[in-house]
C-alpha cells in the first residue's frame, strides 16, 4: 500500500508535469466548453482552427501566462538554421489615462510580423525585403521560459515570407505531415480500415558531452566551433567499456534531474538518462509525440540541456564531434505511423507473415529508403556530422535498413513466391535459479544500422545530434507518403473484388523483389560493407557537399512539389542556406585553427624550445655530459615538429585565402597532426591548453 508521503511525492510530480505549457488540462480550466471543445479537435485531429475562438484562447492564455508571473510573449519560430528564435513583446498597453493594461488578442496570438530581412532564405528575399510572418501552430502548446528572474509565454509557430514561401523548418514537417497521413488513410481505407486520423510519431533520442566550464573557456576552438580542431586521446578513454550505462557521478546526476524538472514542468515527457559509451557523454530520450511536438520539445530539450550545464559550472556540448577518435553524438529519431484505433502501423503481431496491412507498409518503408537514400542522407548533412557517421560507432553514410533474422526471413519467402511461417518467440534459460526466465525477441538491435527496425518503429540513426529533427522527419514524411500514395492507387481499382489479395500480395513482392538490395543486417562498420554496399549500387555519400546536390535534382523537386511539402523555389533555397552554412562554419574553424596556431601553440613551443636551450647551457656550464643527450634529443624532436608549423600556418592561410573548404580541411587535419604530435612531447605544465585527459574527466565538483 503507497504510504502517505508516497502519495504526495507523486501527486507533486504529477502537479510539476505541464505545470508551464498552455496544455489540455489548462485550456479545460481556462476555455468555455465550446472553445475547449473546438481546440481539442483541433489538436487531436487536425484541420484549421475555428477562428471564432481565436480571442477567447488569447485571453485565456493572457491570464494564465500573467498567473505564471509572465510580462513578455513571443512567436517561436525555428528558421534556417538549427537554431529557435524570438522576438518578445510586453503584454503591457497604455489605458489613455496613465495607467496601463495588459492586452493579448486572438490577432496577437494568431499572427505576429518579425523582421526576417536578417535570416537566411536562400534567395527568397532581398536584404531589403524585411517582411515576414509567424503564424501560431496550435497543435503545439504554448509554454513559458523562464529563467532566474524572468517568465515569458512563447508560442510555438511558424514562419513565411510576405510572398508566403516557408522560411523555416517547421512548415515543411507540418506539409509533411499532412501528405503522408493523407496517403496513408487511402491505403488504410483499402483494407477496410477508417481511421480517425493517422499521426508521424516521433522520439527523439538526445546524445550530448558535457566539459567543466572553467575547461572550455580555455579553448577558443569549443568556444567558437563546438569541437576540439586539436588535441590526442589519452592512455584511457573508451576503450574499457566502462562509461556506458555506468554509475553517474553527482555533480552529473545533480545536473539531470534539474534537466528533467524541468523539461516535466514543460510537458516533456523526459524519460530515460544514462551515461553513453564515451567518457563525458550521455542521452537523455523522451517517449513518442506527433512529429512536430516532438521536434518542438527536442529543440526544448537542447535549449534546457545548455542552460542547465551553465548552473552546474559545466558546458554542454551538442557538436556532432566534440572529440576525435571517440563517440561521436547522434540524434536516433524513432519514427512510426499510428491510428488511435491500431496503434503504431508497423507493429507485426504475432505471425507478421500474415499480416498483410503490416507487409504492405513494411514493403512501402523499403522502397521508400531504397529509392530515396541519398535524401535521406541529405537530410542529415551537416559539417559536424560528416566527422561523425562512419566512425566510432556511428551508423556510416551509407543508407541500410535493418530487419532483423524475423522480418528478413519473411522477405525472403515472400520474393520466392509467399510468406508461410514467421519465426517464434523463444525464452532465454540465464542458468541461475533464482532469475526469471526472460522472453526473447525475435530479432536482435543492430547499432551500426542508419535506419533500423526496432520492434513497432523505425530508428533513424544518422541524424546528428545538434541538428533539429524537422528536416529528416520531413524527408522521410513525405518519401513514405510517396509510397503509400503509389500502393493505394493500384489498390483502390480492386477494392472489394475477388483479385483484391492476389494484387496485394504480388505488389508487396514487387516492391521487396525491386528495393532489397537496401537491407543489411550486417556489420555497418565494416570495410566488407562499403564494398557490398557499392556492388549493389547503394549511394556513399561522405560529405555534406556531395550529399545535399540531391536537392537541386528535378526527381526530388518534383516529390517535394507533387506532396505539397516544398516548392521549387523553398527547397532550392534550402540547398543554397544550406552550402552556405557549411562553407562558413569550415572558414569559422579554418580561422580558429590559425589564430589557435600563431597566438597559442607556437609561443608555447617556443617557450619549450627556450626552456630545453637553457637545460642544455646549463648541463654544460656545469662540465658535465650526463643528461645532454636526453637533452639534446628532446631538443632535437620538439624542434623539428617546432620547424615544420610555419609551413603547415603558411598552408592553411593560403587555404583560406582560396576559399575552398575542401583545402582548408586538408590543411587543418595536417596542422592538427604536427600539434597532436608535439601534444605529446611537450612539458605538461607548459602545455598551453587543457588537454583531452582533462576534459573528458567530470570531477564532483
Amino acid at each position: 500500500m503507497p504510504t502517505e508521503n508516497n502519495t504526495s511525492a507523486e501527486d507533486a510530480l504529477s502537479a510539476l508535469y505541464g505545470s508551464d505549457t498552455f496544455g489540455i488540462k489548462t485550456m479545460e480550466k481556462y476555455l468555455s466548453k465550446s472553445a475547449f471543445k473546438k481546440m481539442l479537435a483541433t489538436m487531436q485531429r487536425g484541420g484549421k482552427l475555428d477562428m471564432s475562438i481565436a480571442d477567447e484562447v488569447a485571453q485565456a492564455m493572457k491570464v494564465w501566462a500573467l498567473s505564471k508571473g509572465a510580462t513578455h510573449y513571443t512567436h517561436w519560430f525555428q528558421p534556417l538554421t538549427d537554431a529557435t528564435a524570438e522576438k518578445h513583446d510586453s503584454f503591457v498597453e497604455p489605458d489613455g489615462k496613465g495607467g496601463m493594461i495588459c492586452e493579448f488578442t486572438g490577432k496577437n496570438l494568431i499572427q505576429a510580423e518579425p523582421d526576417a530581412s536578417s535570416f537566411p532564405s536562400g534567395g527568397i528575399r532581398a536584404t531589403f525585403e524585411a517582411r515576414g510572418y509567424t503564424a501560431w501552430d496550435p497543435t503545439s502548446p504554448a509554454f513559458i521560459k523562464r529563467t532566474e528572474h524572468t517568465a515569458t509565454l512563447c508560442i510555438p509557430t511558424a514562419f513565411c515570407s510576405y510572398t508566403g514561401e516557408a522560411l523555416d523548418k517547421k512548415t515543411p514537417l507540418l506539409r509533411a505531415m499532412v501528405a503522408v497521413a493523407r496517403q496513408a488513410t487511402r491505403v488504410l481505407r483499402c483494407f477496410g480500415i477508417e481511421p480517425t486520423c493517422v499521426d508521424s510519431s516521433l522520439g527523439a533520442e538526445q546524445e550530448y558531452f558535457l566539459i567543466d566550464r572553467n575547461l572550455y573557456l580555455q579553448r577558443p576552438d569549443l568556444v567558437e566551433t563546438g569541437r576540439t580542431l586539436f588535441g590526442c586521446l589519452p592512455p584511457k578513454h573508451q576503450q574499457m567499456e566502462d562509461h556506458y550505462f555506468g554509475s553517474i557521478k553527482e555533480r552529473v546526476l545533480e545536473f539531470m534531474n534539474s534537466v528533467d524538472q524541468a523539461l516535466w514542468a514543460l510537458g516533456v515527457p523526459a524519460k530515460t538518462r544514462h551515461n553513453e559509451v564515451a567518457p563525458a557523454q550521455f542521452e537523455l530520450a523522451p517517449l513518442y509525440e506527433a512529429s512536430n511536438v516532438a521536434v518542438d520539445h527536442n529543440v526544448i530539450i537542447m535549449d534546457i540541456l545548455q542552460r542547465q550545464a551553465l548552473k552546474y559550472n559545466l558546458v554542454c556540448l551538442l557538436h556532432e564531434k566534440p572529440y576525435a577518435c571517440v563517440n561521436g553524438s547522434g540524434k536516433h529519431n524513432n519514427w512510426s505511423l499510428s491510428t488511435p484505433e491500431l496503434g503504431s502501423l508497423f507493429t507485426p503481431g504475432s505471425t507478421p507473415h500474415s499480416n498483410v496491412l503490416f507487409l504492405t507498409l513494411l514493403a512501402c518503408v523499403i522502397q521508400c529508403v531504397d529509392k530515396h537514400a541519398d535524401l535521406l542522407r541529405a537530410s542529415t548533412a551537416k559539417a559536424g556530422n560528416d566527422h561523425r557517421l562512419g566512425a566510432n560507432e556511428a551508423p556510416p553514410a551509407i543508407i541500410s535498413i535493418f530487419l532483423g533474422d524475423q522480418l528478413t526471413d519473411i522477405i525472403e519467402q515472400i520474393k520466392l513466391g509467399g510468406a508461410k511461417s514467421s519465426a517464434a518467440k523463444t525464452t532465454m534459460a540465464l542458468g541461475v535459479d533464482t532469475l526469471p526466465t526472460l522472453p526473447k525477441d525475435t530479432t536482435d538491435r543492430n547499432r551500426t544500422s542508419p535506419f533500423a527496425f526496432t520492434g513497432n518503429k523505425f530508428e533513424f540513426r544518422a541524424v546528428g545530434s545538434s541538428q533539429t529533427c524537422a528536416w529528416p522527419m520531413a524527408v522521410l514524411n513525405t518519401i513514405m507518403a510517396e509510397a503509400l500514395d503509389e500502393v493505394a492507387t493500384k489498390l483502390e481499382p480492386v477494392v472489394g473484388k475477388p483479385e483484391f489479395n492476389d494484387v496485394v500480395h504480388e505488389l508487396i513482392r514487387e516492391m521487396i523483389t525491386k528495393h532489397d538490395r537496401v537491407i543489411f543486417n550486417g556489420n555497418g562498420y565494416s570495410d566488407e560493407w562499403v564494398a557490398e554496399a557499392e556492388r549493389r549500387g547503394l549511394p556513399h555519400l561522405k560529405t555534406t557537399p556531395e550529399a545535399l546536390e540531391v536537392l537541386g535534382r528535378e526527381d526530388t523537386i518534383a516529390l517535394m512539389e507533387k506532396y505539397h511539402v516544398l516548392s521549387r523555389a523553398e527547397l532550392l533555397a534550402r540547398k543554397e542556406v544550406q552550402f552556405e552554412s557549411y562553407e562558413k562554419l569550415i572558414h569559422i574553424e579554418a580561422k580558429t585553427c590559425l589564430n589557435m596556431l600563431q597566438t597559442i601553440y607556437l609561443p608555447a613551443i617556443a617557450g619549450q624550445m627556450t626552456e630545453i636551450c637553457g637545460t642544455i647551457a646549463a648541463i654544460r656550464a656545469a662540465g658535465i655530459s650526463a643528461g645532454l643527450a636526453a637533452a639534446t634529443h628532446k631538443a632535437e624532436s620538439v624542434g623539428a615538429l617546432y620547424d615544420a608549423l610555419p609551413g603547415k600556418v603558411e598552408a592553411l592561410q593560403a587555404a583560406i585565402q582560396k576559399g575552398c573548404p575542401a583545402a582548408m580541411k586538408e590543411a587543418m587535419e595536417s596542422a592538427r597532426e604536427t600539434v597532436d604530435a608535439l601534444e605529446a612531447i611537450v612539458d605538461a605544465d607548459l602545455w598551453p591548453v587543457p588537454t583531452y585527459a582533462q576534459m573528458l574527466n567530470i570531477h564532483s565538483k
